[in-house]
């Protein structure tokens, strides 16, 4: 099989061989009028199109209508994240969702999850919308039933490196491979120092999950702004970080340590209303802010990955190509997202998304969208 577009990041058109993987890609016989980049991926989707990943009882054919949804965004991979919640209710989220991948056509897209909580700052502020009553500290026992419940797919782990036993813990869970990312905290430059020597790569939602007002310096933005060994990912959505902090914060990363993501809830995708995100009640407002049910605190957002890559451009004032990388490889290495590090190259699994990019109006349009090979979305 094959299809062509222009590379993003040289500008050149090219031509793709392909069967679930890569074969060959060369300069196009023909100048194709789309855009062709390797498959977006989200390493945090807490649920899209008005499904809720945190509830054990999600049915499979609406998780595959959700995976339909984001397919149509250009999304190849993601991550269903599960937030703090109760032993119980959390296990069998991460249940629900491994039979769901295992069962499913569009199951291949889930490349494994997150799990965002439970060992995070309980305070006001850090805790964002996590439900203070299931903030608990790091249990290898617990991480090992999430294991069980998944096969072994929890590919991060989200936590405050406040708590004591963090390092232990951090250097237990990268053992075996699983990304340890920091966030939702309260801690010192030290708590943070001893989390990136035992294992720690990467800092979740940066600028988020924090205290409204921080003194001016030492705390702990800068402290992982300022550590070359931690990536960190962004919620880009205009809401969640304003433009100035944004462009600040990926010049202190680079582009090549930040990573986009949507932090995606249950409303995303879907009309303004009240719906279910675990145990909590929230509300999607008409300007797009999901925020806990009759309060302005947020919980998650309603963004989606292309327009997550527009607002890269508009806000940060990142060239398309950085921007893509933002979503696509960068995600890959931060996530552990194997057979999609190096773009479109022989070897690499086949996703890819084919768009239309109106650079006066800085404006995706996605065409089609193929996962392993298999085109799975055609506008």
């Amino acid at each position: 099989m094959n299809c062509s577009g222009i590379d993003p990041h040289t500008g050149a058109a090219v031509e793709v061989i392909f069967d679930e993987t890569i074969q060959s890609v060369s300069p196009s016989a023909t100048t194709p009028g789309a855009y062709l980049a390797p498959g977006w991926i989200d390493i945090q989707v807490n649920g899209f199109a008005a499904v809720d990943y945190n509830d054990p009882a999600t049915p499979a054919d609406e998780i595959a209508r959700s995976i339909h949804a984001l397919f149509a965004t250009g999304v190849t991979r993601f991550y269903p994240t599960v937030i703090t919640g109760s032993p119980e209710r959390m296990e069998g989220a991460l249940r629900n969702l491994a039979r769901a991948k295992d069962s499913l056509s569009e199951g291949g897209a889930i490349d494994g999850f997150h799990v965002e909580g439970p060992h995070i700052c309980p305070e006001d502020g850090p805790r964002g919308a996590h439900p203070r009553q299931w903030v608990r500290p790091p249990d290898l026992d617990e991480f090992h039933r999430w294991q069980d419940a998944t096969g072994g797919r929890v590919r991060i782990v989200t936590l405050s490196p406040e708590w004591p036993d963090a390092p232990r813990y951090i250097e237990k869970i990268t053992a075996e491979g699983v990304v340890a990312a920091l966030g939702h905290m309260q801690a010192t430059g030290a708590q943070i120092a001893d989390a990136v020597a035992a294992g720690a790569t990467l800092s979740t939602h940066v600028g988020n999950g924090a205290h409204a007002v921080l003194r001016r310096h030492p705390n702990y933005l800068w402290e992982q702004l300022a550590e070359d060994r931690l990536m960190a990912d962004f919620i880009v959505d205009g809401i969640h970080l304003d433009a100035a902090f944004l462009k600040v914060a990926v010049r202190a990363k680079g582009v090549q340590r930040s990573v986009l993501v949507t932090d995606a809830a249950t409303p995303a995708g879907a009309a303004p209303g009240r719906y279910r995100l675990g145990e909590l009640e929230v509300d999607l407002t008409p300007d797009q802010r999901v925020v806990l049910a009759g309060q302005d605190r947020l919980a998650g957002s309603a963004l989606r990955m292309d327009r997550g890559i527009e607002n890269l451009v508009r806000l940060a004032g990142l060239p398309l190509s950085d921007a893509i990388r933002m979503a696509t490889t960068n995600a890959a290495v931060a996530g552990k997202v194997p057979g999609r590090t190096q773009g479109l190259v022989p070897g690499e699994r086949a996703d890819f998304v084919q768009f239309d990019w109106r650079p006066g109006e800085r404006r995706i349009e996605v065409i089609a969208t193929w996962l392993d090979g298999r085109r799975v979305y055609r506008a």
